[in-house]
């Protein structure tokens, strides 16, 4: 096993271009006729969005 390459340190004025948003998920649903997808529903406090992840086996 090869250990993954460790990137190189970022500034912190770099850390202030990053946008890192945290949600709860409200419902986990299948998508039909998809053997991957699944469809979450996330609340961001401000607004809610549907995503579509391909995290099903």
């Amino acid at each position: 096993m090869n250990p993954a390459h460790i990137k190189p340190l970022i500034s912190i004025s770099d850390l202030d271009k990053i946008d890192v948003r945290v949600g709860t998920i409200l419902t986990v649903e299948d998508v039909a006729h998809s053997e991957r997808l699944v469809r979450l529903r996330v609340d961001f406090g401000d607004h809610a969005r549907s995503i579509l992840v391909g995290m099903k086996k």
